[in-house]
């Protein structure tokens, strides 16, 4: 069965200049993907996107396959189920090539690995008999439903709930465990993606495992570092 990894790598982030190539505990932040990739039992090709000659170049040097992204699919708006979607035309059209499912995993979080992966794909064969047509790592959040955001363009608070009808601490009935994706990985058959548009099915499955920190200011880039030398130090049997 063929199993595609695909790395979207855009050259043109703003908040850290650089940032998928910045080095993280030594090494460029794409390469902790590459590597869950291509340490997987169960992923048999893996592939960046990127515009960026200088991504490009770095991807090459780590021993990785590029597909060259348009600069139209590079912009700040850019989605990434359209990404992930060029990639497979291209692949298709050049090599007659298409995998039964696509994994996408993000550079921005290194902290996920082939191991955290592979359980990923597990989850996936098991429930698939069940319908399951894709799996996406989550985080849980707890038992709430006061639940508010704040609108980033008008600057005013929404309610994600009904306020009006508050439940009660003791109703527990009306209190909804909430997750959130860790942005870490997601797999998805490939005829389900290309029907849905997107990288997350109409039956998904969840899987908790793992430890995420999603890379997007500089404090992130410290956290992740400190943990990936603890667990440096512990493969070398340090304490």
């Amino acid at each position: 069965m063929e199993i595609l990894a695909i790395i979207p790598v855009r050259g043109g982030s703003k908040g850290i200049p650089g940032k998928n190539i910045k080095l993280l505990a030594n090494r460029p932040l794409v390469a902790y993907s590459i590597d869950a990739a291509k340490d997987s039992k169960y992923v048999t090709r893996t592939v960046v996107s990127t515009e960026s000659p200088e991504i490009k170049q770095v991807v090459q040097d780590l021993g990785a396959e590029v597909v060259d992204r348009p600069q139209e699919l590079a912009q700040d708006e850019t989605k990434t189920a359209p990404v992930l979607l060029q990639v497979l035309d291209y692949l298709k059209q050049t090599e007659d090539y298409e995998p039964k499912i696509v994994v996408l995993l993000q550079a921005t979080c290194p902290l996920r690995d082939s191991k955290e992966l592979d359980e990923a794909f597990e989850l996936f064969f098991k429930k698939e008999k069940q319908g399951c047509d894709s799996v996406f790592a989550g985080k849980m959040l707890g038992t709430t439903h006061a639940k508010w955001r704040q609108n980033p363009d008008t600057g005013k608070y929404e309610c994600l709930y009904d306020y009006r009808n508050r439940p009660r601490r003791q109703d527990k009935d009306r209190h909804f465990p909430m997750l959130r994706e860790t942005g870490a990985t997601y797999i998805i058959k490939t005829e389900v993606m290309k029907e849905v548009n997107d990288f997350i099915g109409k039956s998904p499955e969840v899987y908790f495992g793992g430890t995420c920190v999603d890379i997007d200011t500089v404090s992130d880039f410290e956290t992740a570092a400190a943990i990936i030398e603890q667990r440096r130090s512990a493969q070398n049997g340090c304490v």
